[in-house]
Order: C-alpha cells, then structure tokens, then sequence
C-alpha cells in the first residue's frame, strides 16, 4: 500500500531566469503541477506516494516522468496521450514572490483524462487520495476526478483536498466554485489558501470565512494558508493558528503544495483521529518552515526541502 495517492495535473511550469546577451528573458523549465509537488514533499519526508494522470508524448511528458522517478514518486498511473500535448504553464513572478500563470492547455494531455483511464486497485491503495481542481475545469476530466475520489472514499481512504483555483483555466467561475464544493465535502481534510476562502464563502474579510469554512464543512481538518504571515488550523472546537517564517523569497510557486505535504506527512506518522492542539500546532509550524523554505528557490517538485533543513530553519528562528 503507498502512503498517498494523488490525481491530477503533471506540466511544466517555465519560470523567468534572467535575460540572454540579447536581453530576451531566459526561462526556466521547472517539472510540476500541484497534486505531484505534494507527493514530492512527502518523498523527501520518506513516504511511498504514486501519482494518476496523463503527459503527452513529447519532450515534455518524458523529463516529467523522468522527474518523477528521480524524486521518488511513483509513476505507475502515469498515462500518455497520444492526441495532445503536456501542459505547459508560463509563470510571471510579482515583487515580493507572488505570480501569476499563462497557460497553454487547449487541450493539454491532463485534461484527457477520463474514468475509463482510471485504476481502481491504484486509486484505492493508498492511506491517503489527495487531489485539487485543476483536474476539475472540464467535464470528462472533472468526472474522472470525482470518480476517484468517490472510489477512494468508499474504500475507506483519507480524503484531502486542495482547491488551487486557477482563475484562467475556468471558462466559469460559478462552476469552479461548486466544483470547489464538491471537493469540500467529500473531503476529509481541506487545505484552502486565504483567497480561495474568500472566493469560495463570498465573505469580505478572512476571519468570517474561516468561521463559514468551518460551519458549512464540519467534522474536517480545515488548513488555512495565509502566505507570509502564516496558517491556521481548524479542527472541531480546536483552533490554533502558527506564524510564517522570514526567508530572502524569490517566488512562491508550491508553497502551499509543500505544506499540503508535510502536513500529510503529520497525519500519516500520528493519525487525525485524536489530534490535539499541539500537536497541531506542531505540524503547522513544520509546514510553515518547509513551505518558506521553498521560496527561496524556482520551481516546485525538485526544490522540496528536506527535514533537516526544515528542522533547522525552525531552530535558528527559535533562538533569534
């Protein structure tokens, strides 16, 4: 049995890396995709993970199933399609980290996925079924992705979720939220970023979506992140929240992924059935330490920082 298993997009995301003799910008061909760089995370932490989804067959498909087996994830449901593309995405880096994404996915291989494609045995073998909505923004592929997920829970399987709401890649945004919906309730733990949780309760401010996240999905281990100034964890009456850490950032691409990851991590060494404040708060400052971690470096599923740096980050922030 793996530790997780995850559905969803595998792509390169190409990321600006300075400018050629002539002054074009030079980019970077970075492997990653949101469901694959929590399985990275979780490898480096020593979990047994194996990914579903689909790469065309170009240059592309083959350095990301390359990738994957460099990093340790497992690619048994790594399909290829013989009819599109891998999905590249374009990353434009703001002041301060923060990005944004062009995408070139009309179709891209991941979207072809569809429940025919889908192995039951592999969907169900893992502790835990992670996926987000990326996987959601069409119909053959969303199916396929609820399928999973359903199969998973039926088996008795963890459940997580992450909505990672990329804006663009929806042709309607009502759509993306009741796809987000859906997510939230057949899941068992939910990792929502602070925008996402605004979007998705139509709350002004982020304290009241916390509260609608936690009365309209009970019974879940709600984790939100709030970029540099932290996360918070919500689970029954238990609410803890854990600071960010200072980091010289250089742009936040899985980030979120990376604390998805070691949180997983948490659960799958102590069990979510019991879990007290402690060591919640435990687990969000180790989530929160890795995920600044990975700011300080391009790209996503190759720049996920072991648990010694990570334990180390926490140690010198503690003596300052």
């Amino acid at each position: 049995m793996f530790d997780v298993v995850a559905l969803g997009e595998l792509l390169i995301d190409f990321t600006q890396n300075g400018l050629s003799a002539q002054g074009n910008p030079l980019f970077e061909a970075n492997p990653g995709g949101a469901p694959c760089n929590v399985l990275a995370m979780l490898a480096k932490l020593g979990k047994k993970t194996a990914f579903i989804g689909k790469v065309g067959r170009d240059l592309f498909g083959d350095m990301l199933r390359d990738t994957l087996r460099a990093v340790h994830v497992g690619d048994q449901g790594l399909m290829v399609d013989e009819t599109a593309n891998t999905t590249l995405a374009f990353v434009h880096t703001k002041p301060g980290g923060d990005r944004e994404f062009s995408f070139y996915r009309k179709p891209g291989a991941d979207m072809l996925l569809s429940e025919a494609d889908l192995d039951q045995a592999l969907v169900t073998d893992g502790t835990i079924f992670h996926f987000g909505t990326v996987s959601c923004t069409h119909e053959g592929v969303r199916n396929a992705t609820f399928a999973a997920a359903r199969m998973a829970k039926a088996a008795g399987r963890l459940v997580s979720f992450d909505p990672n709401l990329r804006p663009p890649l929806w042709d309607d945004l009502e759509e993306a939220r009741a796809s987000m919906d859906q997510g939230c309730r057949l899941c068992d733990i939910l990792k929502i970023a602070d925008n996402e949780a605004l979007f998705l309760s139509g709350k002004a401010d982020l304290e009241a979506a916390a509260q609608w996240l936690r009365a309209e999905y009970p019974g879940r281990l709600i984790l939100l992140t709030m970029g540099k100034e932290g996360s918070a964890g919500f689970l029954g009456d238990i609410a803890v929240r854990a600071p960010g850490f200072r980091v010289d950032t250089i742009e936040t691409t899985g980030a979120g992924d990376c604390f998805m990851g070691c949180c997983l991590g948490y659960i799958l060494d102590h069990g979510l059935q019991g879990l007290d404040e402690t060591g919640l708060a435990h687990m969000l400052r180790f989530a929160n330490a890795a995920a600044a971690l990975v700011t300080t470096k391009k790209g996503a599923i190759r720049s996920m920082p072991g648990r010694d740096e990570i334990l180390r980050l926490m140690e010198e922030t503690a003596e300052r």
